[in-house]
């Protein structure tokens, strides 16, 4: 899949994270804005309940299936928001792994959140993103 999506990476901040600093589409190209995905299996039922790792790999399952459903993919992401409903940064962390491996070399701009609660009984994660379509 050729992606409209240019990563930017600066060279006077700090190259120890490990997402872009930024993202450039360089078309004309219609915009895609996907709800926050879920750890919901196809009958609404929240999967992996106290699993960070297992909803994580739920949540980004979902969001593939969204994306391919409009002709897009990972790679056509240009923003992502990870909530993770702990205040432990081991938590946190648990989530991101997951979330980097999907994402693989495609390391969009991307904020990790820490929050109280999130909208589904027994909800650990949720990932919310912009992309373009292809």
């Amino acid at each position: 899949m050729n992606s409209a999506v240019k990563l930017v990476r600066s060279t006077r901040l700090t190259p120890a994270v490990d997402y872009a600093y930024a993202a450039v589409v360089d078309a004309p190209v219609r915009s895609l804005w996907l709800a926050g995905a879920c750890p919901l299996d196809a009958e609404g039922r929240t999967v992996a309940v106290g699993d960070y790792a297992g909803q994580a790999h739920q949540v980004m399952r979902n969001l593939i299936t969204v994306l391919e459903e409009t002709g897009a993919g990972l790679t056509d992401i240009v923003r992502t928001t990870v909530y993770v409903a702990s205040g432990d940064q081991a938590d946190l962390v648990k989530v991101w792994d997951v979330y980097r491996e999907y994402m693989g070399e495609h390391d969009v701009p991307s904020t990790l959140l820490g929050v109280s609660v999130l909208g589904y009984h027994d909800q650990l994660v949720e990932v919310e993103a912009v992309a373009v379509l292809p």
